[in-house]
């Protein structure tokens, strides 16, 4: 168990994943703190300790927050995650999501910070030999977002050979649905996510929902994903802190329930837990999409004893539901401004 008060810092802890993580962090017993340069992150959803306004790129800030609040052990979510914006500015990617991340190792380095939890992706491993894809499978990303991240799982791997640094990188699937008691929930601008798209687009915020792409591969045509719920998302980098604080090796771990479901199978569970249609227009495929993404999961239940107890695509889909009824992309930001 964490000890009441642990200082943890959470980068981008004022996004959708990074907020529910620092809600699972208060209520494990650490004392999150949140820092975000809100270009993406919201202010509002900054709840359970406090928040520092920084960017990645300001290696004095990143110092002076690891030496203020003691902070004892770092979660790194801040990284820009637009596929296709990666496949069109992909110096973008590397700038922010490399260099500011060897930003944060060195100060971390300085400030005797030895331990991190890495937010890592699927997108690593590219189109994949086989499915379901395990954590030994060859990595080689179809994009820039896949490839930035890759580039800092290996800096991660030399920095433990050269000074002990201890990590792990948590590859992730598709995150979906929203904070069970409602408090914080996904909020994009842009949105590119297909659940909320489908969500927003059966309560009439969007007049469609464009399939990207219709001729894969797969039984009816639509990319398959493996979605996790972000609440388990969050338990499981709570789980991989409590592992290295006790020890456990670095290594990366994949994030999945290891089932996956089609664009179309999507569309049907929000129009059945809606009650309304989602009106759809085929469209060409995304760049750097690959036809089906589904993790082989049984790696982070044998080393973090950790399983998707949420990640059902209905339950996904009526948490996600709850939260758009109720709140109104953007609208929150706008207040708190």
């Amino acid at each position: 168990m964490g000890k009441t008060g642990r200082a943890i810092l959470v980068t981008g802890g004022a996004g959708y994943i990074g907020s529910h993580t620092c809600k699972a962090l208060a209520a494990a017993g650490y004392s999150p703190v949140a820092l975000d340069n809100l270009l993406y992150g919201h202010r509002w959803a900054v709840r359970w300790g406090p928040f520092e306004r920084a960017d990645l790129a300001d290696r004095d800030a990143l110092e002076q927050v690891l030496r203020r609040y003691d902070i004892e052990s770092v979660i790194h979510f801040a990284a820009f995650a637009y596929v296709g914006e990666s496949m069109a500015e992909p110096d973008k990617y590397f700038r922010n999501n490399v260099a500011n991340t060897l930003n944060l190792l060195e100060a971390m380095r300085t400030t005797n910070v030895e331990r991190i939890v890495f937010s890592s992706t699927c997108a690593t491993y590219g189109v994949p030999d086989a499915v379901p894809i395990a954590e030994d499978h060859p990595q080689r990303p179809v994009n820039p977002y896949g490839e930035s991240k890759l580039f800092i799982e290996r800096a991660l791997h030399w920095q433990g050979l050269a000074h002990g640094l201890r990590w792990m990188a948590l590859r992730y699937f598709n995150a979906a649905g929203a904070d069970a008691d409602g408090e914080i929930g996904e909020d994009h601008d842009p949105e590119t996510h297909l659940i909320p798209l489908a969500i927003e687009t059966a309560l009439g915020r969007r007049r469609e929902l464009q399939v990207m792409g219709t001729d894969y591969p797969t039984p009816d045509g639509t990319a398959i994903r493996d979605y996790i719920h972000v609440t388990d998302l969050a338990e499981a980098h709570v789980r991989a802190l409590r592992h290295l604080e006790a020890d456990g090796a670095s290594g990366p771990l994949n994030l999945g329930t290891g089932c996956g479901h089609s664009v179309r199978e999507v569309v049907a569970m929000v129009e059945r837990v809606g009650g309304r249609r989602v009106n759809t227009r085929n469209a060409p495929r995304r760049a750097g999409d690959p036809p089906v993404l589904v993790a082989a999961p049984g790696r982070a239940r044998e080393v973090l004893g950790w399983e998707p107890r949420r990640s059902s695509l209905e339950t996904i889909v009526q948490t996600a539901l709850r939260w758009h009824r109720a709140h109104v992309p953007g609208v929150e930001q706008r207040a708190a401004a």
